[in-house]
This record gives structure tokens, C-alpha cells and sequence, in this order.
């Protein structure tokens, strides 16, 4: 293990020892708010120090092995036993390096799923829908809520965009590789002579902002419409100013909700909505100037980077960025998008771990 992954583990296992000693004094639950960020702090640590503890046992069990392997009679035995130290060492490093690695603060926010259809015209458009059927199924296998915040609705069907808003455990661990362009090649339904026709929707998960804290926005850079909302929802949504349309003038983003009656709480999701843009937009351009230093082979999460590809004739979908090719279309489309989900986070942590050992 290089030094420098052994000095952090040391200083975890003293910060270990010292919470125990706070938690356990006479005055520890005198402020209740303390209280609680040391006992989140210590079980975050302990796992961590107790895998720490394991390394240390088994380091001393190849210094033993050594020993024996002095004696001719217990040599062949203390060879084993090194062979399968050395192994269990190995093991062990890479396990404290992964539980060494830093966690992206957003994977525990709830999200913005945004659809839009590209190329393809109306076949793009149905292939939005189908790609919101995909994720609203992958949600409700989680047991995630879905709220539509948004849908403009195409002439056959299908969706020229689509905003949802998913709320849930760990939502953005799971989709954040889900940004980018998304590809179809089928036979539309408006083809008659049965040809293949190529399409794209991009696709955006956007963690959900704090509009107060995780951003400052100046009322002052804000135009704020209202108008009567359009399309289904009854003849009160029809007859009142309920929808609410909010361009932010420095970037010219604009907003729309319109799905509640309450003219409030449009405005309140418009605002969630806008607040999460500016922070990914702030996001993105960190990212691609730390991408001139350090290309991530998940990719940049790019919209306008094609990511993956479904192939209907062929059964198939394939993700681009790391080579992976699935025969199951169906079901991925029904929403079983765990085998992708977790080659992507397994490749993501590949990554950081290549990097975490080369800074180490």
C-alpha cells in the first residue's frame, strides 16, 4: 500500500477514536445537532477503519508466514499461507481504495428528467415518449415518484419535450450517466415501404437545486409571464392564469410550468427548474475545463454527445462509451436498465480509482 493511502487511513482511525471519546463524554447530547453530525460522521468512518483493522491483521499474518517459512519442516505450509496473504492483501487495498474515494454531494438529490426530441421528426418525438415510458418504469421499479412538470405533446403521439421531476433514494446516483444523445434505429410506424429510419432525443438529469441555497438568482435578471395554461387538464386549468413562463435574461433560459392549477406552485416548480439549469450549466463548464486536463470515460454527459444507440431490428442496445452491447431490448425498454446502470457506475469508479492511485 503507498504511503500516502496508509497516512489517510491513520488519520481516520485516530478521528474514529476521538468521536467514540466525544459521543461517549457527559455533555454529548447537550447540543442534539452535534450530536447527530458526529454519530452521521462515525458511520461513515467506522466501515472504513474496521476494513483498515482487517489489512492490519492480515499484514501481520504475512510477517508470521515469514517467520515460519525459516523453518525447513514448516516451510511448505508458511508458503501456502503467503500465497493466500498476499491475495487477501491485495483484495483488501483495492477495497479500502474504493471506500476511499470521494462522493459526488448529489447523489442523493432527487432530479429533473429532461426529453427532447431531435432529429427524426415525429418518429424522434415518439421515441421521447418511449424513452419516459423506459425511465418511468425504471422509477416505479424503485419505488420513485415521477412528477410531470412540463410536456409539449407531438401530433401522433409522442412528446417534443417532456420535463419530470423524480423523487426518491440515491435518484441521481443512479441516472446521472443518463445525459446525452440518445439514438433509434426502426421502421416508424408511418413507413410504409418498411425501411430503417434513424432518430435522436437528447436526454438531461438535472440534480434538483435549492433555489435559496444552492444558487443566487437576482430577481432583477428574471421576466416573469403568466398565461392560460393549454391542452387537457379541465375547465378550470383552462379558464384561469395558472401557467407560469420564466426567461432568465443574462442566459435567455426559459421555463414553463403549467401541469397545477396553482398559479403559486407552477411559479415555485418554474424556479425549481430554472435553479437546477444554471446549476449543471455552471456544472458542465467546470467539467469541460477539467475534461482539457482529464478525459472521464463515461464522457462529458455532453446533450449533444450520442451515448447510446437502440437498434430494434437487431434486438440490441448498445452504449458507446463503453463498448457495451445488450440483446434485450425489450425488456430495457420496459425499464430494466439495471445491468446498464451498473456497468456505467462500475466503469465511472474504474476510473476515479485509476486516478485515486495515481495521485496516491
Amino acid at each position: 500500500m503507498k504511503q500516502s493511502l496508509r497516512t489517510k487511513l491513520d488519520q481516520l482511525s485516530a478521528r474514529l477514536a476521538e468521536l467514540d471519546a466525544l459521543l461517549a463524554s457527559e455533555d454529548a447530547t447537550r447540543d442534539l445537532e452535534r450530536y447527530r453530525a458526529w454519530s452521521r460522521e462515525r458511520a461513515e468512518l467506522a466501515p472504513v477503519v474496521a476494513r483498515y483493522g482487517e489489512f492490519g491483521k492480515a499484514e501481520a499474518d504475512l510477517a508470521t508466514a515469514a517467520e515460519l517459512a525459516r523453518d525447513p519442516q514448516m516451510r511448505d505450509f508458511a508458503d501456502e499461507e503467503r500465497h493466500a496473504t498476499e491475495a487477501r492483501l491485495a483484495t483488501l487495498e483495492g477495497e479500502l481504495q474504493a471506500m476511499l474515494l470521494p462522493r459526488d454531494p448529489d447523489d442523493e438529490r432527487n432530479v429533473f428528467l429532461e426529453i427532447r426530441a431531435g432529429t427524426g421528426g415525429d418518429e424522434s418525438a415518439l421515441f421521447a415518449a418511449d424513452l419516459f415510458r423506459m425511465y418511468a418504469r425504471y422509477a416505479e421499479r424503485q419505488r420513485w415518484k415521477v412528477e410531470v412538470v412540463s410536456e409539449s405533446s407531438s401530433d401522433l403521439g409522442g412528446y417534443r419535450e417532456i420535463i419530470a421531476r423524480i423523487v426518491g433514494s440515491g435518484v441521481y446516483a443512479r441516472l446521472k450517466f443518463e445525459s446525452g444523445g440518445h439514438r433509434v434505429q426502426r421502421v416508424p410506424q408511418t413507413e410504409a415501404q418498411g425501411r430503417i429510419h434513424t432518430s435522436a432525443c437528447t436526454v438531461a438529469i438535472l440534480p434538483e437545486a435549492d433555489p435559496v441555497a444552492d444558487i443566487e438568482i437576482n430577481p432583477a435578471d428574471l421576466r416573469i409571464d403568466t398565461f392560460r395554461a393549454s391542452g387537457a387538464g379541465g375547465q378550470h386549468i383552462n379558464k384561469t392564469d395558472s401557467a407560469v413562463r420564466i426567461t432568465h435574461l443574462p442566459t435567455g433560459l426559459v421555463v414553463e410550468c403549467q401541469d397545477d392549477r396553482s398559479q403559486h406552485r407552477n411559479r415555485a416548480q418554474a424556479m425549481s427548474v430554472l435553479a437546477s439549469r444554471l446549476v449543471d450549466r455552471d456544472r458542465r463548464e467546470r467539467a469541460q475545463k477539467e475534461a482539457a486536463q482529464r478525459k472521464s470515460l463515461i464522457g462529458s454527459g455532453d446533450r449533444s454527445e450520442r451515448i447510446r444507440t437502440y437498434n430494434f431490428p437487431q434486438g440490441r442496445v448498445t452504449d458507446h462509451r463503453i463498448n457495451l452491447t445488450l440483446y434485450r431490448i425489450d425488456a430495457i425498454m420496459d425499464g430494466d436498465l439495471d445491468e446498464l446502470i451498473a456497468a456505467l457506475a462500475q466503469e465511472f469508479q474504474a476510473e476515479q480509482l485509476a486516478t485515486l492511485s495515481g495521485e496516491a
